[in-house]
């Protein structure tokens, strides 16, 4: 687990801002779990859904989410590790059921899956299509954001952020 900040210990209040327009932690698109508001404290986590220590983390940042809920917005940025064959379809997976307003509900299942489809070679697309059809979502509607290659930039968009403020692994939080 990594935690990171915006500015380097001694860096200038200049210094932090001209790196912060650079590459935004947070983009106008940036998914929202939970938000406390204006002015209100935002933990992000670049993840990756087929990363064990990201699975581990998750029952904590759960926990952090419920018990400062409405005083802490959280925030997820993909991170998909190009070690792991189902990072990106899993991401992408997440992205189109958020297309639908169902990114918390499929966020979980990744997660609470994991072990079943996880750390293997081949494509696991037709499980996470099996979760968007579980959960209810509209199948055409979800297939079209899969297959729309706007919706694998908004991954590697997260991915090209999360590599320029230098993240290296996962789970790694700002």
């Amino acid at each position: 687990v990594a935690f990171a900040t915006r500015t380097s210990p001694g860096g200038s209040d200049e210094e932090a801002a001209s790196t912060s327009s650079a590459v935004s932690v947070v983009r106008e698109d940036s998914h929202v779990l939970s938000d406390a508001g204006e002015g209100a404290p935002v933990l992000v986590e670049f993840l990756d859904f087929e990363c064990e220590s990201c699975r581990a983390a998750f029952p904590f940042v759960e926990q952090l989410r419920q018990e400062f809920a409405g005083e802490l917005t959280f925030v997820i940025r993909y991170f998909p590790i190009p070690s792991h064959a189902n990072a990106v379809n899993a991401a992408v997976a997440v992205d189109a059921a958020a297309q639908q307003g169902k990114i918390e509900e499929m966020y979980t299942r990744m997660y609470e899956t994991q072990t079943e489809w996880g750390e293997q070679q081949t494509s696991k697309a037709d499980v996470f299509r099996g979760f968007a059809q579980e959960m209810g979502l509209d199948m055409e509607a979800y297939d079209s954001a899969v297959a729309d290659p706007a919706t694998l930039e908004r991954v590697e968009q997260d991915r090209q952020d999360g590599l320029a403020l230098g993240v290296q692994g996962t789970p790694t939080f700002f």
